[in-house]
């Protein structure tokens, strides 16, 4: 089983990428391959309305986008982080989100399996809202949709942070992000067989 990991912030080591990494290594624990993306610094362009990718299945726009949707297409599950961009997801995962239009033809993503975790500026900074773009999407794409498990089990992973580093600190973000990562590598996991 493949659990891929993208952190949505424009920070490389910031406090999302902080928890989408702790989600991970609790999914490495349930026997799971991990991989994480930051999308810090990629190349990102948003969707031109071209309608190309109807046609031909495959976005005209060349950066790298087109790897990331590849990499989503090997995994078995995907963990998308976010932090709080005034109530949602930053313009970076935005575009990852809206690119993968060609991925919808024949729904390639289908019965995937979908967690999120999001950072906000206050414990209720938009977190929920952020998660609840990120559900949206894998329900879009005919995804199998996870929160948190068991013993937080809400919507996903919610840390709170301002500053890098900030996320250390916050037990319920690391709870909650585990939680998710556990989650998703136990749903991988029944689907699988395994």
């Amino acid at each position: 089983m493949k659990i891929l990991g993208i952190s949505g912030s424009p920070r490389a080591e910031g406090n999302t990428t902080y928890l989408v990494k702790l989600a991970l290594e609790e999914a490495k624990k349930l026997g799971a391959e991990v991989e994480f993306i930051s999308l810090a610094g990629k190349e990102l362009n948003p969707c031109i309305a071209c309608n190309k990718c109807k046609e031909t299945g495959k976005c005209i726009i060349e950066d790298d986008v087109e790897d990331i949707l590849k990499k989503m297409l090997e995994a078995d599950g995907i963990i998308l982080g976010s932090p709080v961009y005034f109530g949602g997801v930053t313009a970076q995962l935005k575009m990852i989100m809206d690119r993968s239009r060609p991925l919808r033809s024949g729904f390639q993503l289908k019965n995937k399996v979908g967690g999120a975790i999001s950072v906000g500026g206050s414990r209720n900074g938009g977190q929920e809202t952020t998660i609840e773009q990120i559900h949206n999407f894998f329900l879009i794409h005919s995804m199998i949709v996870v929160g948190d498990a068991e013993p937080t089990a809400h919507y996903g992973g919610t840390g709170f942070g301002r500053a890098p580093g900030d996320c250390e600190k916050d037990e319920v973000g690391i709870e909650t992000a585990k939680n998710v990562g556990r989650k998703v590598a136990e749903i991988v996991k029944l689907i699988k067989g395994e």
